[in-house]
This record gives C-alpha cells, sequence and structure tokens, in this order.
C-alpha cells in the first residue's frame, strides 16, 4: 500500500509538489493569523510588566487607563502614598497621538511620566541605550520600532523633545511604539490648546459678567492660566509593599479615595476580554474560512488524482486488491499532501513573520495544533475521493 501511493507520487510529483506549494502558503496565512492574536495578547501583557505597577488607580466607573479614558486630580497621589501597604505610587498619562519624526508622522502612545530614576512605576525598566528623563521639559524615550535615534528631535503637539533614551518592546496594546516625555508635557499636550482657542477664551472670560463685577487686577490672566493648564492624570500606578496581596491594598484605596482600582489580574482580563475581543472574534472567523478552504483545495485536488487513476484503480480491483487498500493508498496521498503543505506554510509563516508592521509571536503549541488540524482536514477530505475510487467497476479495466 505505501509503495502503491509513493509510485504514484513520484509519478505526478510535479503536480503534486506545486500544489502542496499552493497549500502551504495558504497554511502559512493561517498560521500568521493566529501569530497575530497570540502577538496582541503578548502585546497587552509586555505593556503591563513594563509598566512596572501592581495596581491601577483609574476614575470611578470607568474602565481606564487603556481601555477608556479616565480623569483624576494629579494631587491625589500623595493621599494613596498614605495608605497602608503602598510602596511607591506614580501619576501616569496616556494618550495615542501622530508624533512627527523627521519628514514623517510615526503613530504612537505617548506617556507623561515623572522625571527621576528608574524604580518608580510607569518609568521604562530598562534602556538600550541613553538614560531616564530627568529633566522637567522637552525630554524624550522613545522606543526603538520608532525608528528614532539617540540625540533626534521628534515633535509632540506644538513642541520639540530630545531623545535622551531608547527602549525595547515598549509598545501599546496595538503596537504602536511608546515615547515617554515629562508628566507636565505629558498634562499640557493631551489637552493643549492652541493660540487662537486661548485668545477666544480670553476674550470669552472678559465678556463675562459676573467676572467684570470682580474687577481683580490680573484676575483675567489667572483665570485663563488655569483654564489652558491641565490638571489632571489619566492614572496613579501602584507599587506595593513585600508581603501584601494586591486586593488588600486596593480595597481600602476604594473606599476611601472613592477610586476604581484594578489588580494585574484584572487589567489583563480589560485587555483580553474589552480591548481585542473584537479583534479575536474577527480572526476566529478568518481562520475557520481558512480551514474550509484549505480542506475544499485538498478535497478538489486529491478527487481529481483519484479521477485520472480511474482504469489503474480498476485494474488493482480487477486483481484482486482490497477496498481498504485503494482506500488506504488515497488517504495517504492526501496526508502527504498536507504534511508538505505544512512543512512550506510553516517556514513561510517563520520567515514573512518579522516583516509584519505588528508583532507577530508563532508558539510551538499552535504549531502542533495546526499540524493535527491540517492532518485531521486532509483525512475528511479524501473522503470524497476514496467514496468515488470504491465505486469503480473492475470491468472499466477490460472495458477500456
Amino acid at each position: 500500500m505505501i509503495s502503491l501511493a509513493g509510485r504514484d507520487i513520484l509519478h505526478g510529483w510535479g503536480k503534486f509538489v506545486f500544489t502542496g506549494i499552493g497549500l502551504g502558503l495558504l497554511i502559512g496565512v493561517t498560521l500568521t493569523m493566529a501569530g497575530v492574536y497570540r502577538g496582541m495578547v503578548d502585546d497587552a501583557r509586555v505593556l503591563l510588566d513594563n509598566s512596572g505597577a501592581d495596581l491601577w488607580v483609574v476614575q470611578k466607573d470607568t474602565l481606564g487607563p487603556y481601555a477608556e479614558s479616565s480623569s483624576i486630580y494629579d494631587d491625589v497621589y500623595r493621599n494613596i502614598l498614605a495608605m497602608p501597604g503602598v510602596e511607591r505610587a506614580s501619576n501616569v498619562t496616556y494618550f495615542t497621538m501622530q508624533v512627527r519624526l523627521r519628514d514623517r508622522d510615526v503613530r504612537a502612545m505617548v506617556v507623561g511620566i515623572p522625571p527621576g530614576q528608574t524604580g518608580d512605576p510607569g518609568r521604562p525598566g530598562f534602556l538600550v541605550a541613553g538614560r531616564q528623563i530627568t529633566r522637567s521639559h522637552y525630554e524624550a524615550i522613545a522606543d526603538i520600532s520608532a525608528g528614532v535615534h539617540l540625540g533626534e528631535k521628534l515633535q509632540v503637539r506644538r513642541n520639540e523633545y530630545t531623545v535622551v533614551g531608547l527602549t525595547r518592546r515598549m509598545v501599546s496594546s496595538g503596537g504602536d511604539p511608546m515615547v515617554f516625555i515629562p508628566l507636565r508635557d505629558g498634562q499640557d499636550a493631551q489637552f493643549l490648546k492652541d493660540n487662537d482657542a486661548i485668545t477666544k477664551q480670553r476674550r470669552r472670560t472678559a465678556a463675562n459678567p459676573a467676572f467684570n463685577r470682580a474687577g481683580v487686577p490680573g484676575l483675567l490672566d489667572a483665570v485663563v492660566l488655569s483654564q489652558t493648564r491641565n490638571p489632571y492624570v489619566n492614572a496613579v500606578l501602584v507599587q506595593i509593599k513585600p508581603g501584601q496581596t494586591a486586593d488588600e491594598v486596593a480595597e481600602p484605596i476604594r473606599r476611601w479615595q472613592r477610586l476604581q482600582v484594578y489588580t494585574r489580574a484584572q487589567m489583563e482580563d480589560i485587555f483580553i476580554s474589552k480591548l481585542i475581543s473584537t479583534a479575536a472574534k474577527q480572526i476566529g472567523m478568518f481562520l475557520v474560512i481558512l480551514a474550509i478552504v484549505s480542506a475544499a483545495i485538498v478535497a478538489f485536488i486529491i478527487y481529481t488524482l483519484t479521477l485520472g487513476k480511474i482504469r489503474e484503480i480498476a485494474v488493482l480491483k480487477l486483481i484482486g486488491t482490497k477496498d481498504r487498500t485503494i482506500a488506504g493508498m488515497i488517504l495517504q496521498q492526501a496526508i502527504g499532501l498536507g504534511l508538505i503543505g505544512f512543512v512550506v506554510g510553516k517556514t513561510a509563516a517563520t520567515f514573512w513573520a518579522p516583516l509584519f508592521p505588528k508583532y507577530v509571536l508563532l508558539e510551538p503549541a499552535d504549531a502542533a495544533r495546526g499540524l493535527a488540524a491540517v492532518v485531521l482536514i486532509c483525512v475528511l477530505a479524501s473522503f470524497v475521493a476514496i467514496r468515488a475510487a470504491l465505486k469503480v467497476d473492475p470491468a472499466e479495466a477490460i472495458g477500456g
């Protein structure tokens, strides 16, 4: 039986190999789609790991700071620092925008962090080059995936920032590189108003009857300044003391500060079940469609090859070859086609995955599941050809 299948494959090896390559490219796309989903999950986990936080304190009744907008006063972190079990607390702002780099725009997640050294939550845990942000204005740390170099200038809103440090694998859940700037600049950039808006705000404030009755010199500038600066942050990142659990520290903050607090497990669940759930469903639908298309291709090819051997199958039946031997030969050809396709697909996915703009994570477990799925699809797809082969009349060998 093995000899018959092998001889038949060698007889038409060109068609068989090229069909396997075509099927392999389709399998490669399937493995890549699964890798894209794995990469999205890994990006979310890396984002949480790199934050260095045990707790995320955000606006009450929100899923911030990543899944929803969150806004709390920037002096709240002092109260949180005084809570039992809190080791460190740090204000952070997050917003995604187009950052100007040289003559092109780069979509990035801009993170406002307090200047200082490594250790406080929110700051990059490690640098591949350069140093941490030490000044209150106009310094930046960027991920190398943004294509930036040390000493270069990048523009956030109207201000230019000098890149003083570089990181690696510091990306948002969407795969956008992260750019860290001083907290004060981050607060201003998030709600920055242009000059025309500030001028209009001055006129609107001056025209306010209640303001005119006050008649206090210099009050106009003070009011406009307070309205154009941003006293809010998106979250307070908290590190807990050794020996404490996240739930033990989070509960008093929720009760006394009237804020929402998420642990690492809760934040990870928000990412997977809220942020990337729709993308996961779309990728799942693509995988189902690709599996159906792959099965149809294998079934069609094996059925076509079988129809081309009707007389040979009739001869085998005429000399007394059992049906299970013929069925086994067709089944082996289908599985052989699938194995060739899987090898080609896995190789192709490995080579083109680094070229994707988003991180593609090809896990061995997914490859093993993919191999099992390919074999199963080939077995099911061969049934059509096997049924056609078993219906062949041995008399056709004489009649031909």
